[in-house]
């Protein structure tokens, strides 16, 4: 999986929203308590450690696209969402019908705290990423999704914040997000069914993998270049180097990216390049660029899509085949 770099994405939220949601956000949290239901406490620790106690278990469940798609995928379906961009145009919700599901963030950080108070959630969900290749979490920034801790705190008065740590390998944070889809009612039959369907998917791209070729994802813009993922560093990413598939090494020392010039692009060759869905350029704008022409990639036509996808079963399963695919029909260029 992968984060579009955050500065790329970051909006600001006016003060004027801020306190017209602070006053929706009282009356949205008292109507949450009475309309969850169910017998006996519902109790819940995030991976941030952070543990929420409700009389029952939520019935309403809001939150980031990418926690509340993978939910959805466990049939608990979201009341509303927001993130990067709108549910509608997030690859995440393909098939889903939308009809029901309020809207409340179109781009990061910009969340209608109005609207989310007015779908009356019981729980909002979202995920954290770490700071660095540690897996170390800080609890002094805001959990991702979220411009600030003042706009992370008003949300946190309409419903209570579950965190979910995207760290380490997806295999992993699949397994928490089970469990909070469990805790909140998910059917071990559509459970096993989707763990069944990952665990071929698994196979069938491992499989795929050992021909040998190499794959390179980026995200690539005109003005800040090529920005290359380091596959130990994202948990979509690992889980497919863990089982076998050939990453390039881009290099460097920070987190999560290396990001280099235009001119420095012809020296990161591969077989494959993933280009990424969110926000990138497209494979013929990455082909008109001097330089990327010059990739034996994109020479030869072998680019394909990074699409950034839940940590679920199905979503995972779904794309592995994908990518298995993509691999099998590649040729090594390097």
């Amino acid at each position: 999986m992968h984060r579009t770099p955050r500065r790329l994405i970051g909006a600001s939220l006016t003060l004027a929203a801020v306190l017209a949601a602070a006053g929706c956000a009282d009356d949205g949290g008292a109507q949450a308590g009475s309309g969850a239901s169910g017998e006996g406490g519902w109790e819940f620790t995030d991976d941030l450690g952070n543990t929420v106690e409700l009389d029952a278990a939520p019935t309403r469940v809001a939150g980031l696209n990418d926690v509340v798609a993978s939910l959805w995928n466990y049939g608990i379906e979201p009341v509303a969402a927001f993130g990067q961009t709108s549910a509608a145009d997030d690859v995440a919700f393909d098939g889903k019908d939308l009809g029901d599901l309020a809207i409340v963030g179109e781009s990061y950080g910009q969340i209608d705290l109005e609207q989310l108070a007015a779908a009356d959630p019981d729980v909002i969900v979202t995920s954290v990423y770490p700071t660095d290749s540690s897996g170390a979490l800080d609890e002094t920034q805001p959990l991702y999704g979220f411009e600030s801790l003042e706009q992370q705190e008003q949300v946190a008065r309409i419903a209570p914040v579950v965190a979910i740590a995207y760290r380490g390998s997806a295999a992993d944070v699949i397994e928490r997000t089970v469990e909070l889809a469990g805790s909140l009612g998910a059917d071990d039959a559509v459970v096993d069914a989707a763990r069944e369907d990952f665990e071929a998917a698994s196979a069938a791209l491992t499989e795929a993998a050992a021909g040998g070729v190499t794959v390179l994802p980026v995200y690539a813009t005109v003005a800040d270049g090529w920005w290359m993922a380091k596959a130990p560093d994202d948990p979509q990413l690992r889980l497919y180097q863990d089982l076998g598939v050939q990453f390039v090494d881009p290099g460097g020392d920070g987190y999560f990216w290396q990001t280099v010039g235009w001119e420095e692009v012809p020296s990161h060759p591969s077989d494959v390049l993933l280009y990424s869905l969110r926000f990138s350029m497209t494979p013929e704008e990455i082909a008109a660029q001097p330089t990327a022409a010059l990739l034996p990639a994109v020479q030869a036509g072998q680019l394909y899509p990074w699409k950034y996808i839940g940590m679920d079963h199905a979503a995972q399963a779904a794309y592995m085949q994908e990518l298995a695919g993509y691999l099998d029909g590649a040729r090594k260029l390097t």
